[in-house]
């Protein structure tokens, strides 16, 4: 009789145990987003005196597209890193600003490779859910306990062209192109929808190292050029079970 219940303990004190790291099983993520990008550099906007938090800089304007693409890998449960790839358009005109009759538009096209570490504070509780993870319990379970939300950082290179109307190419570049390192710092958040899909969206600001995004720069610029992300995500849990290590081997 003490033999049945032991087992019986065991599978109690064993079953939170082995939900609790079902999340191991899928370490890699997939990532494509799609979004916009907003440009603040020495083209455009408004001076500082006019403009409190640059606020007033934030418009249609300036605001152009991103896509973006990653490959994560879960090192904890709350940790991740990501190798990612973004191209994006950057826009700045001076027909909204302070600087409206010098007439300054320019297009910017970037390729921008990135290494970024994620840190979940709030995690999500039906990755760990065994009925889940099987596909049972209707998809959206507790739409509260299906959020991630998360802060990120890290290093990324930017590969810049640019594309100036022709007032700016007559007054004369600084540069054309270059490749310059940024600094990625931003917040996202993603919802468990299915047990190997997430949706998700994330902000994400950009400090480049450079003051020559838009090809100028004036003698009234204090700081390098900055640009900020917004995107819409969609992920992919590659699930790492004894098939797909042996199709990796292969």
């Amino acid at each position: 009789m003490k033999r049945p219940l032991l087992i019986i303990l065991l599978i109690i004190l064993a079953v939170p145990y082995s939900e609790a790291q079902l999340w191991k099983l899928k370490r890699i993520e997939f990532t494509g987003g799609l979004g916009t990008a907003t440009f603040f550099g020495d083209v455009g906007g408004f001076s500082h005196g006019e403009n409190a938090w640059g606020l007033k800089d934030i418009s249609f304007l300036q605001t152009r597209y991103s896509l973006s693409f990653s490959t994560k890998y879960r090192i904890t449960q709350n940790i991740n890193v990501r190798l990612g790839i973004t191209y994006a358009m950057l826009h700045a005109t001076d027909q909204r600003g302070s600087n409206e009759g010098r007439g300054f538009e320019t297009d910017t096209r970037i390729l921008e490779p990135s290494l970024i570490g994620e840190y979940y504070f709030v995690k999500n509780s039906a990755e760990n859910s065994y009925l889940f993870n099987k596909g049972r319990g209707g998809g959206f379970i507790g739409f509260l306990k299906s959020l991630d939300f998360y802060a990120f950082t890290g290093i990324a290179g930017v590969s810049y062209n640019i594309t100036p109307n022709q007032k700016l190419e007559d007054h004369g570049l600084v540069t054309t192109s270059g490749f310059v390192p940024a600094i990625p710092v931003g917040l996202g958040g993603t919802l468990a929808a299915y047990p190997d899909v997430n949706f998700g969206a994330e902000i994400g600001f950009r400090y480049a190292f450079t003051d020559n995004l838009d090809g100028y720069t004036s003698q009234y610029s204090s700081a390098n050029d900055v640009y900020y992300f917004f995107s819409v995500t969609v992920t992919y849990r590659l699930k790492l079970n004894r098939r797909v290590m042996s199709s990796f081997r292969r």
